[in-house]
């Protein structure tokens, strides 16, 4: 399952599943250099942060805001 980081409050990561639900993740079991609008990839046990997700993710953003602040 893959999500993406919304926000981390106090022990929790809160997180946006696939169908936009939000999910908390026990901020250990986060990689610790994890932060807000990364894409997460999570198999059994284990977390991970999926780069090249989160960076196609980036630069699809970027695309959508650009001009809007001038």
């Amino acid at each position: 399952m893959n999500v993406i980081i919304d926000r981390f409050e106090g022990d929790f990561v809160i997180c946006e599943k696939e169908d936009r639900t939000m999910m908390e993740i026990s901020r250990i079991s986060v990689p610790g250099n994890a932060k807000e609008g990364d894409v997460l990839i999570i198999e059994d046990e284990e977390i991970v942060i999926d780069h090249e997700a989160t960076e196609q993710r980036r630069r699809e953003i970027d695309e959508m805001t650009k001009g809007l602040w001038k």
